[in-house]
């Protein structure tokens, strides 16, 4: 007995495993945005991305992967290896909404992608090229009526948030207005500010810039109350269409399988960046209200958004695209 215990008292110890996060990252991390560059949701992104290089030391890149609602951006993470050097910037769309609108997604968002930390909110608003002679919903309703079928609006893609917003003014309007969908943020807004559609409802951090310089007219917010950077703007439940609430977001998720203290790891600087002055001040020029949730907020948020959008699809009795 005393020699097998002298035997296992001298065996060697296993050595303990390495934690993952222990020199990550160690290498470039690349963060996939699933919009063109230049458009309000790729501000926040390399905003977050610099202030993870600089309390990395390790450069943190934003890859634009635009196209097809999110798809293809939300497809490339989807695949890519669950080590931590890949994360998506995800949206409300592509990640709540694309389940109830196309009948298949070569992604499922709360299977295939780990949540990080839900990173800004964001006002959406009714915006109309100046050249509309209206300065108000009422007045806007007014034109639509005398009007029908000549009022276009735009929107970031078919079965996304900025269309199914429209959807529920409609809707509950009764308007006639012609849907014009582009292939994302920048070329939507651009087409609005040239004039080739009169309105959209669109997430506030892409088009505030152009409200400023007066090249946009803001009509109203879609939240429950006004916005703190829009005092003087009312809200479409304000304006006489109580039914049009509508919030955009932000968030950083990573492919599922990636280890928790990585994960961990990342919010904490992510969160650490969205209370840094600077950042504040730069997001609230846009309309975005930093957040910085913790990965199991940020998980039953996404949940409860995509039980919202599915009654919201329905209701608009929107297709499943292929």
């Amino acid at each position: 007995m005393l020699a097998a215990i002298a035997a296992f008292a001298s065996a060697p110890v296993a050595a303990q495993p390495k934690p993952a996060a222990a020199d990550y990252p160690n290498r470039v991390v690349r963060i996939v945005l699933p919009q063109p560059a230049g458009g309000g949701t790729d501000v926040v992104a390399r905003t977050i991305a610099q202030k993870l290089t600089d309390a990395w030391g390790q450069q943190v890149i934003v890859d634009n992967r635009p196209g097809a609602n999110g798809i293809i951006g939300a497809e490339a993470v989807v695949k890519s290896k669950p080590d931590g050097y890949t994360f998506l910037y995800g949206f409300t769309s592509m990640l709540t909404i694309n389940p109830s609108v196309y009948k298949s997604l070569p992604y499922d968002t709360l299977r295939d992608f780990a949540p990080i930390t839900q990173t800004v909110m964001n006002q959406m608003v009714l915006v109309v090229n100046p050249y509309l002679p209206v300065r108000s919903v009422k007045e806007l309703f007014a034109l639509g009526r005398s009007r029908p079928g000549d009022l276009l609006y735009g929107s970031f893609g078919v079965g996304n948030q900025t269309h199914l917003t429209a959807e529920l003014f409609r809707l509950e309007s009764k308007l006639k207005m012609l849907h014009v969908p582009y292939k994302g943020e920048t070329p939507a807004i651009t087409e609005l500010v040239g004039g080739q559609v009169a309105l959209m409802f669109s997430p506030s951090a892409g088009v505030t810039p152009h409200v400023r310089s007066g090249r946009l007219r803001m009509l109203a917010v879609c939240g429950e109350r006004r916005a703190p950077v829009f005092p003087d703007t009312p809200t479409m439940k304000e304006s006489g269409f109580p039914g049009v609430i509508s919030t955009g977001w932000g968030g950083m998720l990573a492919p599922a399988g990636t280890p928790q203290d990585i994960i961990q790891k990342t919010q904490r600087e992510v969160a650490r960046g969205l209370l840094m002055a600077d950042v504040r001040e730069r997001l609230g020029s846009i309309g975005a209200d930093p957040i910085g949730s913790t990965p199991e907020e940020f998980g039953a948020w996404l949940r409860a958004e995509t039980e919202k959008w599915t009654r919201v699809v329905r209701g608009a009795n929107l297709y499943h695209s292929q």
